[in-house]
């Protein structure tokens, strides 16, 4: 039988496959259709300080092998997720969870990842720098090395958990950017987000969504990703999470031979809920027509 187990950051996964955050909510919903145990993780809704509504409607576009989504991290807020989500998951959840992590200054990163440093469920913390800095203009955190490598130092000292940092694509080098952040002391990296673009309504001639512009997802970014992958895991010695477009256990294989240590896999599960279970129940005989016996020597 194949070995599909990795490691990341130094706990052992299972497998790979890691639902992507936004994708899977709290977990609660897809443990309705299916044991998610059978996942090596997943990464919960992204959590900020304080409670958000998130952005008005419509939020979602589609487009050709893929979607727009501006839904702007609508979610309870750090300390109801630890006091409801969190309890709820471990019903049905019996492994570490990874905690996506936003915010719109350093200060919101850092007390967010020190309150959920104190929850043992927590395996890792996936801190999202493609959100705008209120308190520098509203450029992406994640555009700036300086600014990247701030919030890794800030969320480093309010945490013993392992740090991963996530990357925007929407950037001149992401090399430069993964850099910033494992020389202040990153753990582990997770790319890409989102591309950011937009829709335009023909007949009523505006923009489909609400916030004119929102991030590509699905298959359409998957070489975007994969190059982007491959450029960032030469240039840190730090593990890497692979994700953007992914859908079929052959593109897992793909992410790993590119530098990944692990795979996210997002709006394919909006496509169909199993959308996970089924890559992981793929990937033996994905790995048998290659030859490959452990994934751990990808």
């Amino acid at each position: 039988m194949p070995d599909l187990s990795v490691t990341l950051c130094g706990v052992r996964l299972d497998n790979p496959v890691i639902p992507a955050s936004g994708t899977f909510g709290y977990g609660r919903e897809f443990a309705g259709l299916y044991d998610i145990n059978v996942l090596g993780t997943f990464s919960f809704k992204g959590t900020t300080l304080l409670p958000r509504l998130g952005n008005p409607l419509p939020r979602i576009a589609e487009s050709a092998s893929g979607m727009l989504n501006a839904v702007g991290l609508q979610n309870p807020g750090v300390d109801r997720v630890i006091a409801e989500e969190l309890p709820a998951l471990a019903k049905v959840f019996h492994k570490p969870v990874m905690a996506n992590v936003s915010g719109f200054s350093i200060e919101d990163y850092a007390e967010t990842c020190r309150r959920l440093d104190a929850c043992e469920q927590v395996g890792w913390l996936e801190v999202n720098i493609s959100c705008p800095n209120v308190h520098g203009g509203g450029m992406s955190f994640g555009t700036d090395p300086g600014m990247a490598a701030a919030v890794t130092r800030a969320v480093k000292a309010a945490t013993t958990k392992p740090v991963i940092m996530k990357l925007s694509p929407n950037v001149a080098d992401i090399a430069e950017i993964a850099r910033a952040c494992a020389d202040a002391g990153a753990d582990g990296l997770s790319l890409i987000n989102t591309l950011l673009g937009m829709r335009i309504d023909l007949k009523t001639r505006r923009p489909i969504l609400a916030n004119t512009t929102g991030g590509l997802s699905g298959p359409a970014i998957f070489p975007v990703a994969l190059r982007m992958v491959w450029q960032v895991a030469r240039a840190v010695d730090i593990p890497v999470i692979g994700m953007g477009g992914v859908s079929s256990a052959a593109n897992v294989l793909e992410m790993m031979m590119a530098g990944a240590t692990a795979v996210e896999v997002g709006a394919a599960n909006l496509v169909d809920p199993f959308a996970c279970k089924k890559i992981i129940e793929d990937l033996p005989d994905e790995m048998a027509r290659y030859g490959i016996r452990a994934l751990s020597e990808l």
